[in-house]
């Protein structure tokens, strides 16, 4: 009996997951746009489960920012500005900053090798898509690559922030690149550079690669917004 419990606490929790991730995708890809609102059933509806674990699952989403809670009437995409941007990029460059000044270096030392390896490997992936201007490609291998790379740190908490704000950065500022009709040449493309400086250990063009990134984004916004 007892068995049976955990195993439909399981199944509940990762369908709850499982609905998250979609939506998240969702708005990521800007097919939810920001503003847009909708009510738990319609969700519910539209991937055919019941109405709890969409509750969760959005519930979830608000806070981690994405969605806000409309009283009485449901949920809407998150609508962020410029200014949020800027101090997205202006928050996790102060944290990366830290770990550079912090125990980066013994991190690197002690990360196991096929780690890295897996590291390199998204780097490259994000890469080709960043050179193609596959945005879609782009998000996802992004976002993995830099959060494997925050996880080499070992914490937790600063992984989840780090990983919470890119989203919201892409969240931002996939709107304004779907209006460029060709992508090629105005994404970022340093991210094997950035993972070959971090296999060296050479923390100076790490830091230097990651300020130019952010150059980058900000320029991006600033032509764009």
């Amino acid at each position: 009996m007892a068995a049976g419990a955990d195993s439909g606490v399981i199944r509940r929790s990762t369908l709850r997951q499982q609905i998250a991730d979609a939506l998240r995708d969702e708005v990521l890809a800007g097919r939810l746009p920001c503003g847009h609102a909708f009510t738990v059933k319609e969700i519910a509806d539209q991937y055919g489960v019941s109405a709890t674990p969409v509750r969760e699952a959005l519930l979830d989403l608000c806070a981690q920012g994405l969605l806000d809670v409309e009283q009485h009437r449901g949920f809407k995409v998150h609508a962020f500005t410029a200014d949020d941007f800027r101090s997205m990029v202006e928050a996790r460059t102060l944290i990366i900053e830290g770990i550079f000044r912090g125990g980066a270096d013994r991190a690197l030392r002690d990360t196991p090798g096929e780690v890295l390896v897996s590291v390199r490997r998204r780097a490259e992936e994000a890469e080709r898509a960043a050179r193609a201007g596959d945005l879609d490609v782009l998000i996802g291998y992004d976002l993995r690559f830099w959060r494997e790379l925050s996880g080499i740190v070992g914490n937790p908490y600063i992984s989840e922030f780090l990983d919470r704000v890119r989203v919201q950065t892409w969240m931002f500022v996939v709107p304004l690149l779907r209006r460029e009709p060709d992508l090629r040449g105005h994404l970022w493309q340093g991210h094997s550079a950035l993972a070959d400086a971090l296999v060296r250990h050479d923390l100076g063009e790490a830091q230097r690669l990651i300020a130019e990134y952010n150059e980058h984004s900000l320029a991006l916004v600033g032509t764009r917004g």
